[in-house]
């Protein structure tokens, strides 16, 4: 069973950025594509973006193309979002997650981490 830990997040400005990890421990996910979803307040859980194993394709929700930029540290069993011209909108509680079938989250949530963006 691997454990999910997220940070990170805090309050910005809009049009600020912030640079979000995701680290896993329990079982290496180096094997796995991994996505980040978020979940904005009274909202569904969303799919956000995606990355393969190895790191060398990469695929986002219309929402935040041009953004944000999923990376990967295998070495480190790590998960990066970089999060960039941010609007109130992106305002959510983010999750990272091993995936199946391209958006699917196949393993158990960490707590998340939260991103406020004020306007």
């Amino acid at each position: 069973q691997v454990q999910l830990v997220e940070s990170g997040g805090g309050l910005v400005q809009a049009g600020g950025s912030l640079r979000l990890s995701c680290a896993a421990s329990g079982r290496t996910v180096s094997r796995y594509a991994m996505g980040w979803f978020r979940q904005a307040p009274g909202k569904e859980r969303e799919f956000v973006a995606g990355i393969n194993w190895s790191g060398g394709s990469t695929y986002y929700a219309d929402s935040v193309k041009g953004r944000f930029t999923i990376s990967r540290d295998n070495a480190k069993n790590t998960v990066y979002l970089q999060l960039n011209s941010l609007k109130p909108e992106d305002t959510a509680v983010y999750y990272c997650n091993p995936l199946r079938g391209g958006h699917e989250p196949v393993g158990s949530w960490g707590q998340g981490t939260q991103v406020t963006v004020s306007s």
